[in-house]
């Protein structure tokens, strides 16, 4: 595959656009999926990807020449229906793909318009990938001008001024509709990023000093608590904690449920906000009348009313999304550029070693003439090069022109 041809170059995914929370939740991609899905992709001819998959969409960035059958291989290594994928997904490609990513990692794709925690997400996920060998040089290259984007985005516009994760939006969802709230007993359940991001904004936000920290591995939640000075328990506890709690928040993440209706104390009122993805608050805990559960789509809405004037920054942030398209589009195309040129020079540096060979058969002293040779070689080969890029539409019948005359050994 020919990692310089951009039109093998797709994106396939959902987001919060066509698919609810719980439909989103169906179609997450989780850690464990990681090596049985590249063996698939490959066998499928994808062989540089990556995989975006956070609260609000899940998306596979690769390069293939068959791009519909990724539909099939991933819809079947999450166990999800093939033609629901079909009807709830998009699928773009070439151009409209790379300039799709640089939307999502912008930030004016997010939910929350701005919200800029899915780059680090992108980030971190590409790493994952790269470590398992599925990126290229030109997947690589893209990854790296979406990081610069969002750092043009963030120092040239206001985008991203104010606080507006999910994280953030819980805290606001509850100032906003719980009374006497610092008087209300809180238990967040799950330590990770969104966990940890929605302590420190309830910290930030509010003069609680009720918290209790709960997490499946007791010692990352200890070291959290001890940061910010809170109590915590194990997961073993939970049950007998929750029988005196207020505001229960869900960031735990797994593939299945983690709070049931048999794990909640008896006519009990609570709050229950649920920032995991799929959702990890089981659908028949909203059968009881005491209890009122919130997840992330409806915690958007809570932002998004606030967020009229960032509007404004979108056509700024669009140019700079058109800029760095074009930058790398001229990349490419330098890119493209590079085996002729080598070629040239490789061949140049074959007859010079010819006729030096011919010429000491001859007793000429060829050392002499040695350091001129390689100059003119320089000067040819940048000549060449000069030429096919500043002539781009006329570059390949050039190429084609010298690959004749001098029988060049181009790789693709």
């Amino acid at each position: 595959m020919d990692d310089n041809n951009i039109q093998d170059f797709h994106v396939l995914g959902l987001s919060y656009e066509k698919a609810d929370v719980e439909t989103r939740g169906k179609y997450s991609f989780f850690d464990g999926y990681t090596d049985e899905f590249i063996k698939k992709a490959k066998g499928a001819n994808a062989n540089d990807f990556f995989i975006l998959s956070t609260c609000n969409r899940t998306e596979i960035y690769y390069f293939s020449p068959e791009p519909e059958k990724m539909l099939d291989v991933y819809s079947r290594q999450v166990e999800g229906d093939v033609d629901e994928f079909r009807d709830i997904s998009f699928l773009k490609s070439g151009r409209d793909a790379i300039n799709h990513m640089f939307r999502v990692s912008s930030g004016i794709e997010s939910q929350i318009l701005g919200d800029f925690e899915v780059l680090a997400q992108m980030k971190k996920s590409f790493n994952k990938f790269k470590k398992k060998g599925t990126a290229n040089a030109t997947l690589e290259r893209i990854m790296n001008t979406a990081i610069q984007i969002s750092k043009q985005i963030k120092n040239e516009t206001s985008l991203s001024d104010g606080a507006t994760s999910v994280s953030y939006a819980a805290v606001q969802y509850i100032l906003q509709n719980v009374p006497d709230f610092n008087e209300k007993k809180i238990v967040l359940f799950g330590t990770g990023k969104i966990g940890r991001n929605t302590c420190e904004n309830l910290i930030k936000h509010s003069d609680n000093n009720h918290i209790t920290l709960v997490n499946r591995t007791f010692e990352k939640a200890e070291a959290l608590s001890d940061k910010l000075n809170l109590t915590t328990k194990k997961i073993e506890e939970l049950p007998e904690v929750l029988k005196d709690t207020d505001i229960l928040i869900v960031a735990t993440g797994a593939p299945k449920p983690t709070i049931t209706k048999e794990i909640l104390p008896e006519n009990k009122e609570m709050l229950i906000i649920d920032l995991s993805i799929p959702e990890n608050v089981d659908d028949k805990v909203s059968e009881l009348e005491e209890v009122k559960v919130v997840n992330v789509d409806e915690l958007s809405q809570v932002i998004n009313t606030t967020l009229a004037s960032r509007k404004s920054e979108i056509p700024k942030v669009e140019t700079i999304i058109r800029l760095k398209l074009w930058e790398f589009e001229d990349w490419l195309e330098y890119r493209k550029l590079v085996p002729p040129i080598k070629a040239f020079k490789e061949r140049m540096e074959f007859l010079k070693k010819h006729e030096a060979k011919q010429l000491a058969k001859k007793g000429v002293n060829v050392d002499e003439n040695d350091a001129l040779a390689d100059r003119l070689i320089h000067k040819m080969t940048n000549q060449f090069a000069a030429h096919i890029m500043e002539y781009p539409e006329k570059a390949e019948e050039a190429i084609d022109l010298m690959s004749k005359i001098f029988h060049l050994d181009i790789e693709e």
